[in-house]
């Protein structure tokens, strides 16, 4: 990584201080930070000749380390050193998911340069029961706090203000009634920020323990999954309840539709700011601070969103996210299909050059099988027309057989036969295929082993 000598002194950002000597590890941080308050205004074609230029390190470095890629790249007539074009570039073959699952330990390289620190471990939740294992360095996660800072500035929020995050915490600190108290945001706004406190709670506590929870600590801003987001809000909007010095709500990990971004402007008033990240990759894409799409954040990874026929979507279109991260040394990512689907979008008014991403879809395990062999997203407005009735706290569709589909609801009542058909309705209409649907009532709907929530399970044998 090029060093960049950097004149530290007291800045504030919304009245916040920034600490006038911080230490020489978070001086990368800061220096990397300013390189990227930058390069977010180059053009796009400057943006592109930066990312081939460092895909040709990276290509190099896995052929010449590596000899799963030295075979992959041989076959498709790579020397090294060769200058890399978008040409060359679409030759190379997508990455399947499951060959990532079922031999990782070959993507490992003999030795990641020692400039890039320590090599570290890392697995996704692994819901299908397979968890896919990554090996990251150090650097890695230098990229990820300065990403995480740059998100904190392009949303400038009061980070004196108390924060409450409702998330994963397998240590069993942060379990209700009070959750667990930080001096801090923690790291990294913390450590470059004078924070507020940062408060949080086990996100498996049960939805009303959690409302109850987050109006006993009444935060600036709340950070969990939008699946917890969208059962909180309609709580509050039920019971009438409030969270007065509620300025802010951050998601992470999971699909947010317009449903979510529409109930949260009804009962708090607010926006939501999404990011888009993954465990082997990092981040993905940022909300733009001046609208509900989302920047690739570029100058991490190389993200492609392709049709079947492996060529790039037009803006509009929608087709398979594919990524390549361009800083893991250790066990590169190349042209690797993460499972998710997304649409491209044009150019952004804000003025960064940044590519755009419209939507984020979700994961091809989102999707319906009709009888035809054909598969179809449609949970995304599920979610919507489940906010349009207030009785409903959480749902969710499972796909029984090819033409039986059955809603879960966690709900204050059983709804009313016209309530239950206005919910069949959209989904025969999502789908564009008459299935048989029923209704479950539960007490509760399980989350993941990592408490993410899954809007729809299909039971069909695969």
């Amino acid at each position: 990584m090029r060093q960049v000598r950097t004149q530290v002194t007291h800045s504030a950002v919304d009245g916040v201080v920034w600490p006038a000597v911080p230490s020489s590890a978070n001086m990368q941080r800061l220096a990397l930070l300013q390189q990227l308050e930058h390069s977010q205004w180059w053009p796009t074609e400057r943006i592109e000749q930066h990312q081939f230029s460092q895909l040709g390190r990276l290509l190099e470095h896995a052929y010449q380390t590596n000899a799963f890629y030295r075979e992959r790249l041989a076959a498709v007539g790579y020397r090294p050193g060769q200058a890399i074009t978008a040409d060359f570039w679409h030759r190379i073959p997508v990455l399947d998911r499951s060959v990532v699952r079922e031999r990782g330990d070959e993507l490992r390289t003999v030795k990641a340069p020692e400039s890039h620190g320590r090599l570290l471990a890392d697995a996704t939740s692994g819901s299908t029961g397979r968890p896919v294992r990554i090996v990251k360095t150090e650097l890695n996660n230098l990229f990820w706090d300065a990403v995480t800072l740059r998100e904190e500035l392009w949303q400038r929020r009061d980070l004196s203000l108390p924060l409450a995050a409702i998330r994963k915490d397998p240590s069993g600190r942060s379990a209700f009634p009070e959750g667990v108290r930080h001096e801090t945001w923690g790291f990294p706004a913390g450590g470059f920020f004078r924070t507020g406190p940062g408060y949080q709670l086990d996100n498996l506590t049960p939805i009303d323990q959690q409302v109850d929870w987050l109006i006993r600590r009444n935060p600036g801003y709340l950070v969990t999954f939008p699946s917890i987001m969208a059962e909180i809000a309609r709580i509050c909007r039920a019971g009438g309840f409030q969270l007065p010095n509620l300025r802010g709500i951050k998601t992470v990990g999971e699909v947010v539709d317009t449903g979510l971004r529409a109930l949260c402007r009804e009962t708090f008033g607010l926006e939501v700011a999404d990011l888009y990240s993954a465990v082997e990759t990092g981040y993905l894409a940022l909300q733009c601070p001046k609208s509900d799409h989302y920047h690739v954040q570029s100058e991490v990874v190389l993200v492609e969103v392709l049709h079947e026929t492996a060529q790039p979507c037009a803006p509009g279109e929608v087709g398979d996210v594919v990524v390549t991260v361009l800083h893991n040394f250790a066990m590169p990512l190349i042209r690797y299909s993460i499972g998710d689907r997304a649409e491209v979008g044009p150019s952004c008014a804000c003025g960064r050059g940044l590519p755009v991403i419209t939507r984020i879809l979700g994961r091809s395990r989102d999707l319906v099988t009709l009888p035809s062999g054909e598969r179809r997203f449609g949970v995304l407005s599920f979610d919507k027309v489940l906010n349009e009735i207030p009785a409903v706290i959480q749902g969710q569709v499972v796909q029984k057989t090819i033409e039986h589909l059955e809603v879960r609801l966690v709900a204050k009542r059983h709804l009313s036969a016209e309530e239950e058909a206005k919910i069949s309705d959209r989904l025969i209409r999502n789908y564009k295929y008459s299935f048989r649907v029923t209704f479950a009532y539960c007490d509760a709907i399980p989350r993941s082993s990592s408490g993410k929530f899954f809007d729809f399970l299909s039971e069909l044998p695969t």
